[in-house]
């Protein structure tokens, strides 16, 4: 009866300590969607990496065009986020176009290297009656770090590029509205890595002597300026902490269940103490 409790004692103290890490861990946190009636944003957009236009999760940045032109828009994403980019496009009037059209959106990391889609509808082809259509990429968890020769997406800007691919060439020219957004979940640490880069990967970054220089003339930094609204993360710590420190504990009590298992009950009262 006492091994029961003991072992009942156990699981209990181990669902506590699992219980509040579980959420952090294993469920996204999504952001609030970009469509869903969120804050304004950017109503123009780039025409290069250079030019794009800045928003944040959970804004919806619009523009207007003319087909053929390639919008540039970038938003910033940290350690553990995994971004989902959407894009809707309205397309010219029917009677206007001459054929089909092929859309497609691509997301770029601060290194301008094109980072691929999880899964979601990249390029889509839009019929000549249709009105308009919609895009998205769901972008790999966001690492601490990464191997020189890796393409991880790693903490920093990404840049989206919205561009018809193709189309008649008499429709090149005519005019068409663009929103894109994004999504940011949570992944916690369940790709959470050991290293952090020395700054993020951002357009302007500076040397750690440079930035120092520019805060003492109190002039913000490009990390600074591109960081998100709660700032970057340290890159050190994750929820992975919690789950290897419950871990721990778990062993502990399942060593100590364990022995008392197989210790047995001892000496028999009744065994004289020679024997």
């Amino acid at each position: 009866m006492r091994t029961v409790r003991m072992l009942a004692a156990a699981a209990l103290a181990g669902a506590a300590l699992l219980g509040p890490a579980a959420p952090g861990a294993l469920a996204d946190t999504p952001a609030p969607s970009a469509s869903a009636g969120s804050e304004a944003g950017p109503t123009e957009a780039g025409t290069t990496f250079r030019t794009a236009a800045a928003f944040r999760p959970g804004q919806e940045a619009t523009a207007q065009a003319s087909t053929g032109d390639y919008l540039y828009w970038v938003f910033p994403a940290d350690t553990g986020e995994r971004p989902t980019v959407e894009a809707t496009v309205t397309l010219p009037e029917s009677a206007l176009r001459h054929g089909s059209a092929t859309w497609r959106v691509d997301v770029y990391d601060g290194l301008r290297r094109r980072q691929p889609c999880m899964y979601g509808t990249q390029s889509r082809t839009a019929a000549k009656e249709a009105a308009s259509l919609e895009l998205a990429c769901v972008l790999r968890p966001v690492r601490a770090s990464a191997d020189a020769w890796a393409n991880d997406p790693l903490p920093g800007s990404y840049y989206v590029r919205l561009t018809v691919t193709g189309l008649p060439e008499e429709d090149l020219g005519q005019p068409f509205s663009a929103r894109v957004g994004v999504d940011i979940s949570d992944r916690g640490g369940a790709y959470a890595t050991d290293g952090a880069l020395a700054a993020p990967l951002v357009p302007g970054a500076t040397t750690a002597e440079r930035a120092e220089a520019e805060e003492e003339q109190g002039r913000r930094t490009a990390v600074e300026t591109a960081a998100p609204e709660d700032g970057w993360s340290s890159g050190w710590w994750s929820d992975r902490w919690i789950w290897t420190a419950a871990g721990g504990v778990l062993a502990a009590l399942a060593g100590i269940g364990g022995y008392a298992l197989t210790r047995g009950a001892g000496r028999p009262p009744r065994v004289p103490p020679a024997v």
